[in-house]
This record gives C-alpha cells, sequence and structure tokens, in this order.
C-alpha cells in the first residue's frame, strides 16, 4: 500500500463568533446536511439495518435528523457551524431572505 503524505489546512475559524440567528441556522444546516447524505446513500442502493453492514449496505442511520444519535448530530452541527464560519471569514454577509 503506498503512503500518502496529506496534511489537512482548514481556515482557522477559531476568532469567528456566530450571532445566535445563525447558531439557530446551523441546526436547520445539520438537518439538511444529513438528508443530502441519506438521499445519497439511499440513491446508493444503502437501505435502513439495526447496525451498519457494509456487504448488505445497511445503516442505522438512514433515520430522519431527529432520530440520530447525538454524537451522529454534532457531526453534521460541526460541518454547518464550520461552513458558516468559512463564509463569513472569507468576507461574506449572511442575511435572512425578506
Amino acid at each position: 500500500m503506498a503512503k500518502h503524505s496529506y496534511t489537512p489546512t482548514p481556515l482557522d475559524t477559531s476568532r469567528i463568533v456566530l450571532s445566535d440567528d445563525l447558531l439557530a441556522l446551523t441546526e436547520r444546516i445539520a438537518a439538511n446536511v444529513h438528508d443530502v447524505w441519506a438521499a445519497g446513500r439511499i440513491a446508493e442502493g444503502w437501505t435502513y439495518g439495526p447496525v451498519r453492514d457494509n456487504d448488505a449496505m445497511q445503516t442505522p442511520l438512514l433515520v430522519p435528523y431527529s432520530d440520530l444519535p447525538e454524537s451522529e448530530k454534532n457531526y453534521d452541527r460541526n460541518t454547518a457551524l464550520e461552513t458558516l464560519k468559512v463564509i463569513l471569514l472569507l468576507g461574506y454577509d449572511i442575511h435572512p431572505a425578506e
């Protein structure tokens, strides 16, 4: 097996503070992230199963976001949170639709 050298270098978002509105938005984005992931899995032929089984293409995570364990929700929340922070770090503004 070839050895790969990869050092992730994410942007430093540690100084970005999200407003309460954007913090609330992270939960909606996290739910959507999960739905996008789930739709992709289903399109690939995966189905719900009580335990992950790669050969049978089953996973216990093919459930609504609200039914996920907190550890899985936190994974999606972190993706949403970091995405919002990067948008702000890069100088973009986020405003609610009027």
